[in-house]
């Protein structure tokens, strides 16, 4: 089939057309869209040149429909259904039968300070949505954000482009770990000596092994040996239990892990910056009631 160029259609006039064949009268027509008389009998007549047929001939005092009329009724009804519905979807979100799939671009770490609250959160108001976590790549988040592959990220973010969206959800700083009964512990309060004379473990997602930590100590013209890097958060609990390394974790984890491990916390005898958890996504679904909700609940979690 042959398509057909919309660029010099009117689609209103299908309003129209519908209007019509429900009233069968130009007046009543008129009043069920809400335009005037000579609007209305304007545009039968451009509907009547579009379809090359009268399409609608008085009858009595009627206006009834031609057999072409009678014919493309129904798939007028049916495309004006489709828009309107199309329409509607994006207006409304009903999270309750919503059974929408989200992508969360997140490290385990922040997984573990939302999800727990997140998913009660959703089972009690949105039951049949679904989420899908992966992990966050800092180099490629905002493509991802924007073609739509994931709806919100979860980290800590810079430079990022002006078409994705930032807010910072709480505050955080570095704390230190090590094991229960470490030697670096016998003395009480952890001097920045003790501190850089033990082997450390860092996470880290790239490939050098330098941290905020290593640039506070560089700038003092000290250096601690980085035993053993790791790419997830919650690969260290472990090693450190089972070891004499120590490193630095985000604060939020610190009761987290030293109630279900054998470690114990120090502050870390540096002057450190403290920085954001935020939340990004892209400015495309900035307005999206699926997207705006989820960011809610996350805040809310």
């Amino acid at each position: 089939m042959k398509s057909i160029d919309l660029s010099g259609i009117d689609l209103n006039l299908l309003v129209a057309f519908e209007a019509l064949y429900i009233e069968c009268s130009v007046t009543g027509a008129a009043q069920r869209i809400h335009v005037g008389q000579p609007a209305m009998s304007a545009a039968l007549a451009r509907l009547r040149s579009l379809f090359a047929d009268d399409l609608f001939v008085r009858v009595r005092r009627e206006m009834k429909p031609t057999a072409k009329a009678v014919a493309i009724a129904p798939q007028v009804a049916a495309a004006l259904d489709t828009i309107r519905t199309t329409l509607a979807n994006l207006q409304t979100f009903d999270p309750a039968q919503s059974q929408q799939a989200f992508t969360i671009a997140t490290s385990d770490y922040f997984a573990s300070l939302v999800l727990p609250e997140l998913m009660m959160l959703l089972s009690d108001r949105a039951p049949q949505i679904n989420l899908r976590l992966l992990p966050v790549d800092k180099s490629s988040i905002a493509a991802l954000l924007e073609d739509g592959l994931v709806d919100v990220a979860l980290g800590t973010f810079t430079d990022l482009p002006p078409y994705i969206l930032q807010e910072n959800l709480l505050p955080e700083r570095f704390i230190g770990i090590g094991r229960a009964g470490h030697p670096a512990f016998e003395q009480g309060v952890i001097s920045l000596e003790k501190f850089v004379a033990f082997p450390h473990a860092l996470f880290t997602l790239r490939r050098d092994a330098v941290g905020a930590i290593d640039q506070a100590l560089a700038q003092q013209g000290l250096q601690r040996r980085i035993a053993l890097t790791v790419p997830y958060w919650f690969a260290l609990p472990n090693a450190i239990a089972s070891s004499n390394l120590l490193a630095a974790i985000p604060a939020c984890l610190e009761m987290h892990l030293t109630r279900h491990y054998p470690l114990q916390s120090f502050e870390i005898p540096l002057d450190l910056s403290t920085w954001s958890v935020s939340m990004v996504w892209s400015r495309l679904s900035d307005r999206d009631a699926a997207n705006l909700w989820l960011r809610q609940m996350i805040q809310q979690a």
